[in-house]
């Protein structure tokens, strides 16, 4: 394995990354309050305006690598792409939403108040209407997954992502008491979704037109490598700035929204994975099926979060604790996929 190849330094400690930023996000809400307290001051439409720019910093460089000319292959194998779609869109957002609700009005009912319940349950819908665009890349790579049809599934979900999260959100936070408006879910869309896309494809359109595809692949885009880490990572320590006084009162939180996110995350592997193998799929399909389901797009659910209920949100919590538990318990199905790769036939039947 060349290590250029596979997970980065930055990705492979970004649970490390997001543990300090979270200290330092904290400390300076405590003792530098007057740093939250100026860039409340800069927000349009319920918008963070510093927050958004770094949220573009981070989504970008990821719809950059989308190549939606891969589409059209869709036709050629499409039980791999069937399990994505049906394990992303109609299995993933409800069993979180589930989960969430189970644990956090029932079983932790004890130790979270019903307004941050409330939140916490908003929160983990939005990771679980969210799956993975870009870190399913690397997943799918350390698998020794099939390139070209991750690519696929990846610009299939894109793709899904434009008409069917919004609804998704709206319909389950409804049917948790959950009142949110319309326009600011629909402008968070259009804001982290269609603009960064938008931008991103005609970026890839312009420079392969100018410099070729393999200029764009192996220079151009390499340059973005890390903007997307150190985006997430200056979101995140302005995110805890607001929310250090939350975490402080309830530290226990951490840990209790957690237990909810790492069972979803095992759980949505082992439904697409496993479905992968009843219908005898080659491996190296079935991995990254079972990875961008469990993964999620948290850049997304993150910007949404704070768009929707702020940056002092409990849901936005819940989106950060997703970036905490991601990377490790990612590895952990990455190793799991590894050692059961004879489960599967060389080719998909």
């Amino acid at each position: 394995m060349e290590k250029n190849q596979g997970i980065g330094f930055f990705e492979r400690y970004l649970t490390l990354w997001v543990a300090i930023c979270i200290v330092v996000g904290i400390l300076i809400g405590q003792y530098l309050p007057i740093i939250p307290d100026t860039l409340s001051r800069f927000e349009y439409a319920n918008v963070s305006i510093p927050v958004a720019i770094l949220i573009w910093l981070m989504i970008y460089p990821m719809m950059l690598k989308v190549d939606f000319q891969s589409v059209k292959n869709v036709g050629k194998r499409p039980k791999g792409i069937l399990i994505t779609c049906v394990t992303n869109w109609l299995i993933k957002p409800f069993t979180m939403f589930g989960l969430a609700w189970f644990f956090f009005y029932i079983l932790f009912k004890s130790f979270i108040p019903e307004n941050l319940a409330h939140e916490y349950l908003a929160g983990a819908v939005l990771l679980g209407a969210a799956p993975c665009t870009a870190m399913v890349f690397v997943w799918s790579y350390l698998t020794k997954g099939d390139a070209a049809y991750t690519l696929v599934q990846v610009a299939v979900n894109d793709l899904i992502i434009l008409v069917a999260f919004a609804p998704i959100v709206a319909f389950l936070l409804g049917i948790g008491g959950i009142v949110i408006p319309w326009d600011t879910l629909l402008l968070s869309v259009v804001l982290f979704v269609v603009i960064p896309l938008a931008a991103g494809v005609l970026t890839r359109i312009s420079v392969i037109k100018k410099r070729g595809s393999d200029y764009f692949n192996s220079v151009f885009v390499k340059k973005f490598d890390n903007y997307t880490i150190l985006g997430l990572l200056l979101t995140l320590i302005i995110l805890f700035s607001f929310q250090g006084e939350t975490i402080t009162n309830n530290p226990l939180h951490i840990l209790l929204i957690a237990i909810p996110l790492i069972i979803q995350t095992i759980l949505i592997f082992f439904v697409a994975y496993g479905w992968s193998k009843a219908a005898r799929l080659s491996h190296d399909v079935a991995a990254p099926a079972g990875m961008i389901g469990a993964s999620n797009f948290f850049e997304l659910a993150v910007a949404v979060a704070i768009s929707l209920f702020g940056l002092q949100s409990g849901a936005a919590l819940v989106t950060v604790v997703g970036v905490l538990v991601e990377v490790p318990v990612m590895l952990l199905l990455v190793k799991i996929a590894n050692n059961t790769r004879g489960w599967f036939p060389a080719k998909s039947l």
